[in-house]
């Protein structure tokens, strides 16, 4: 069965989602999980557009933070730390590049590390994971090539490539994160418990599995019977 994870680095309640999704993926190891960008706020200019400016930003978002937390079993946000910073709320962008850069010299795995590492840099650690210098401090923290990670940040295709999941997200008709979309047509919205992720998804694996139902089959055909083909 394949998962389509939509999140974005700055989605709060992404946090805690990644964290139960690795749970879910150890008790049901038969599942792909593919990892799918979602901007929450690509550029400054979209945040001011949404909240009238981009100092506006932080204290809006710190509100989400508190439910995030409450949301995340091991209440791992620094709600502290970050309102004693002096950065404003970092956008989507450059964090969805490294993540996706991770992923294209590497695989999955490789991606959903930096994608977790940004987020423990971002909630945890009250770090700007806007900031170019502070996300290759941190790739440098994780297990990926460094070198190779560089290149392909800067990498134009790496852009091209975050752009089609944004572009497969508003086809999807996604309108936030965290999402899974299951074999490309069944949504699993907003950051639920694991108990009744497992339960829809263990529900959705016997779906699919389910034999095919004929319909109209009175035609005449070519078949097997008792191993010998024979026709009507």
């Amino acid at each position: 069965m394949k998962i389509e994870f939509f999140h974005d680095v700055i989605c709060s309640f992404c946090f805690p989602m990644s964290d139960r999704m690795r749970s879910i993926k150890k008790e049901l190891p038969e599942l792909t999980i593919i990892h799918k960008s979602y901007a929450l706020g690509w550029e400054p200019e979209d945040f001011i557009a949404m909240f009238g400016s981009r100092e506006a930003v932080k204290s809006e978002v710190l509100t989400h933070w508190s439910h995030a937390n409450e949301n995340d079993e091991r209440h791992r946000f620094n709600i502290e730390g970050m309102k004693q910073t002096s950065f404003d709320f970092p956008t989507s962008k450059n964090g969805l590049l490294a993540a996706k850069a991770a992923g294209m010299i590497g695989n999955q795995e490789d991606y959903w590390e930096v994608f977790d590492k940004l987020q423990e840099g971002l909630f945890i650690r009250s770090l700007d994971i806007e900031e170019c210098a502070v996300i290759e401090t941190l790739i440098k923290e994780t297990s990926i090539d460094f070198e190779k990670w560089f290149v392909q940040f800067n990498n134009p295709e790496t852009e091209e490539a975050v752009r089609q999941d944004l572009a497969l997200a508003a086809a999807y008709g996604l309108q936030g994160v965290p999402a899974l979309v299951v074999n490309g047509k069944y949504l699993i919205s907003g950051a639920q418990p694991k108990e009744v992720i497992i339960q829809t998804l263990v529900s959705l694996m016997e779906k699919e599995s389910a034999p095919l139902e004929e319909i109209n089959t009175n035609a005449e055909a070519c078949h097997f019977d008792n191993d010998k083909w024979t026709c009507d």
